[in-house]
């Protein structure tokens, strides 16, 4: 099974957001052990980077991007799929460019909290508890 993860459930363990930490975690631990393939978008870095040079050092967030290229695959992402998103007419054009990368990619599964956002994507969208119901 591949998927495609989306940012705020890689925050949701960089961060410690409880009460989604959890579930978010056992997703990665699968990704890790190889039970699931896990992707993350290109996008989703400088997201990250974002959020938590607030906390962190540059060697710390160092750090965690390399663990996390360890997790998990990075999609690129392509010059076409900023036009695709546009195309899709979603609201926010970040869920957008997962749902395009996800697509790319032939992910199974976008894994997120946020599922209304990616009520257009024609990859399904899923929340983490769910994803660990279907495995």
């Amino acid at each position: 099974m591949k998927v495609l993860i989306d940012t705020n459930v890689i925050l949701d363990v960089l961060c410690n957001r409880l009460p989604f930490v959890e579930d978010a975690q056992k997703v990665f631990r699968l990704c890790e052990v190889n039970k699931i393939t896990g992707y993350i978008s290109a996008l989703s870095i400088p997201n990250i980077i974002y959020i938590m040079r607030k906390e962190l050092d540059a060697d710390k967030i160092s750090d965690i991007l390399e663990k996390l290229s360890l997790i998990f695959t990075i999609a690129d992402l392509k010059s076409s799929d900023l036009t695709k998103a546009v195309k899709l007419g979603f609201d926010d054009y970040e869920d957008a460019l997962q749902s395009v990368c996800a697509s790319r990619i032939k992910a199974d599964y976008i894994v997120t909290r946020n599922i209304k956002d990616f009520s257009g994507s024609k990859v399904t969208a899923i929340k983490p508890s769910e994803l660990l119901e279907r495995l």
